[in-house]
């Protein structure tokens, strides 16, 4: 008998949300860093353990809306909280929830939905006593299934945050194939691959304004070889000059780090070409937000 089971990954921006998709799916399909937002839409994992297929939505993370990007993507995590089975709110539990977090998880947790609750970042933590008093709060104030604290830095309480998961799986056939681990276009997955490796390395004032789109994507029939030609946007030409660095030097480290990550996740050897454009205020235009694909219509 097939289950399935839909997990919407919500939580505040920098709780681990991404790095807990592609830990439980074993596989990089979502960009992580240590700038805020640096996932800015709904991204899907599959993982298919026996009979029972899990679907997790990993979402941007909640925080107070400064443009029409940022609406966008608090659009996206309200749209990920309906029609789906249960929700894995995530917290660090080096910063306890504080009443702006507590207000987020009130209103992002549907009364009819199930909902676990991912302590993560155990590791950080000098005694594991202060667990206690975190755990006592989140059971007070919210009606939950489960709360399990995670290291997922160190793979530390993902399988039971799998197991809480499969079990509430309900009877249902399977809606992606058992070997599946993301419905993501392929260009999406690069681009994302390219924008990380420029959040890590930038200044905080540019990568929130950086988008990526990847223009062409084609092997050579001649060769293994996957040639992909890639545009970074940003929102002023002083930016234009950092994302270019001295002499191209910034660029050209960013697309040496994008390359190898695309050549292992695609087992190929990657031809990688990027270019730098300036769209002003990108992040306020509704059309060049739509041409980027950071809606969910």
């Amino acid at each position: 008998m097939t289950k399935t089971v839909f997990l919407t990954i919500a939580g505040r921006t920098n709780a681990g949300k991404s790095s807990l998709l592609n830990t439980v799916v074993g596989e990089k399909i979502a960009s992580v860093s240590s700038k805020s937002q640096t996932t800015r839409t709904r991204i899907t994992g599959i993982k298919t353990i026996g009979e029972t297929q899990l679907v997790f939505m990993d979402t941007p993370g909640l925080h107070k809306p400064k443009n029409k990007l940022s609406a966008h993507m608090l659009n996206a995590v309200k749209e990920s909280v309906t029609d789906i089975d249960a929700v894995i709110f995530m917290a660090d539990c080096t910063h306890p929830l504080g009443e702006q977090e507590g207000k987020y998880a009130a209103g992002y947790l549907p009364a009819e939905n199930s909902c676990d609750f991912v302590l993560n970042k155990i590791d950080l933590l000098d005694n594991m006593s202060k667990l206690a008093p975190i755990i006592a709060s989140l059971s007070s104030k919210f009606d939950l299934e489960a709360i399990v604290p995670v290291s997922v830095k160190e793979n530390n309480g993902i399988d039971i945050v799998i197991n809480e998961a499969m079990k509430l799986a309900a009877e249902s056939p399977h809606f992606f194939p058992d070997d599946m681990i993301t419905d993501q276009p392929e260009k999406i997955i690069a681009g994302e691959i390219i924008r990380e490796k420029l959040l890590n390395l930038l200044e905080d004032e540019v990568p929130h304004g950086i988008a990526v789109t990847v223009e062409q994507m084609r092997e050579r029939e001649e060769k293994e070889l996957l040639d992909i030609n890639a545009v970074i946007y940003c929102e002023r030409e002083s930016h234009k000059g950092i994302i270019i660095g001295k002499n191209g030097s910034m660029l050209k480290k960013a697309a040496s780090l994008s390359r190898q990550e695309l050549e292992e996740f695609f087992e190929i050897k990657v031809n990688l070409q990027c270019w730098v454009k300036v769209k002003e205020d990108w992040r306020n235009r509704e059309g060049l937000i739509r041409s980027f694909g950071l809606t969910e219509i």
